[in-house]
């Protein structure tokens, strides 16, 4: 896929971004090793599904996420505007995107497209068929997408059903989803990006990240391990919970929708 160098900004689809640096509300760090970076802006992108059908003008990377976006052009009152939307593979420019309005396979565009599924475009889950590849998924109905869209991850329906569809997810988990649900259907773009070599520490600190410091070089102030001493417990975090693998997650909540959990590594 090849990104535009020279493309337009459209103030309404950028807003400004603030750097918590892993600080909470209350001003502690809550998350380590974050903080600097190269000043980024916000891409407003349409994850609701509400948009109206247009056509790809160009592709842009986008320094929050690991997947590209498209660029859709569309017309309102004899105007023209865009709007983004997660890039999926094989997309090309010029091509329509259309977006599912209600759940009887109607559309906004009137050309009938029921028999033919466009990538990149959006359905409700009770309009694709099984074994359909998707991505940027609701998990409630006209909440917005919540699931797979990192770049190269897709889902696969599994199984349909009246009131759920069973879809795989990119980790493994089989999960039911409610059948009036959005997706997109196809494959997102940017697979290879887990395999980028940064190749010098400069471009973690353009990226936000600070440098890890070991527990035993710190302070007995600022970690258990700190102090210059060995041994004394085991490896701990920062607030003294064991890292070596103790289960954390409560085994008195089941969620009925989770047929499959992901695989362990």
């Amino acid at each position: 896929m090849l990104l535009s160098q020279l493309k337009k900004k459209e103030h309404y689809l950028l807003s400004r971004k603030k750097k918590p640096a892993g600080r909470n509300n209350r001003g502690r760090i809550t998350v380590a090793h974050q903080g600097g970076g190269h000043k980024q802006l916000y891409r407003n992108i349409e994850f609701k599904g509400d948009f109206s059908s247009g056509i790809v003008t160009n592709f842009e990377y986008d320094p929050n996420r690991t997947a590209f976006l498209a660029k859709v052009c569309f017309f309102k009152n004899n105007k023209k505007l865009f709007y983004y939307v997660l890039a999926p593979q094989n997309l090309n420019i010029l091509d329509p995107l259309y977006n599912t309005t209600t759940d009887t396979q109607k559309i906004i565009d009137p050309e009938d497209i029921t028999s033919t599924k466009f990538i990149g475009s959006c359905y409700f889950l009770s309009d694709l068929a099984v074994g359909d590849s998707i991505y940027n998924i609701e998990l409630t109905p006209t909440k917005g997408s919540q699931l797979v869209r990192a770049g190269g991850t897709f889902a696969v329906i599994l199984q349909k059903g009246a009131e759920f569809h069973l879809i795989k997810m990119p980790s493994g988990e089989l999960r039911k989803i409610p059948s009036k649900c959005k997706a997109f259907l196809g494959a997102l773009a940017n697979d290879t990006h887990n395999k980028i070599i940064w190749k010098k520490a400069g471009k973690s600190r353009w990226l936000n990240i600070r440098p890890t410091v070991r527990g035993v070089a710190k302070n007995p102030i600022d970690h258990p391990h700190g102090g210059n001493t060995s041994g004394g417990c085991h490896p701990v975090t920062p607030w003294a919970k064991l890292t070596k693998g103790k289960p954390t997650r409560s085994k008195k909540k089941v969620n009925p929708l989770i047929i499959k959990f992901a695989k362990q590594k």
